[in-house]
């Protein structure tokens, strides 16, 4: 944020160095007659101003949606997480039931579970055949399937 910034406060600095030195240039041919490139040069440096305005503002937007966004995707976390929470309580899962089920909602395959905890494959098979009944459920895209569904 802070570079797109300072990267915009240059551009305006160098539009306006360009400009003032066009002005000058006009100013200092006053007596014997403008030459028709300064006169251009000056256009050319308040089109660049004119640019670097724009460019600020359609960067400021561009960070305020990004900031918006930011806050609806902490919101949706937040919300996610208190879902996932109250269906845990629901279907009464233990705390290992719990982060087997939380591990096979991210897209966490068995083994990879079953790293994770280190447990073994079997002992994650079992848990996720017990979360799958107390759920109602019978895959792990069925039970990702649930949250995605009250998020929406």
């Amino acid at each position: 944020m802070i570079a797109a910034f300072a990267i915009v406060a240059l551009q305006a600095v160098a539009a306006i160095f360009f400009l003032v030195d066009s002005i000058d240039e006009i100013i200092l041919q006053l007596g014997t007659g403008i030459d028709v490139p300064v006169v251009l040069e000056c256009l050319v440096a308040i089109a660049l101003i004119a640019g670097v305005v724009m460019g600020a503002r359609h960067t400021r937007k561009l960070m305020a949606e990004a900031r918006r966004r930011e806050g609806a995707l902490a919101i949706a976390r937040g919300a996610l997480a208190e879902i996932l929470k109250s269906r845990f309580a629901e279907w009464q899962l233990s705390a290992g039931e719990s982060e087997v089920a939380l591990f096979a909602i991210k897209g966490c395959s068995v083994s990879e579970i079953a790293i994770l905890r280190n447990t073994a494959a079997g002992t994650v098979r079992s848990q996720l055949s017990h979360i799958y009944t107390k759920a109602g459920v019978t895959s792990q895209s069925m039970l990702t399937s649930i949250f995605l569904d009250e998020l929406l």
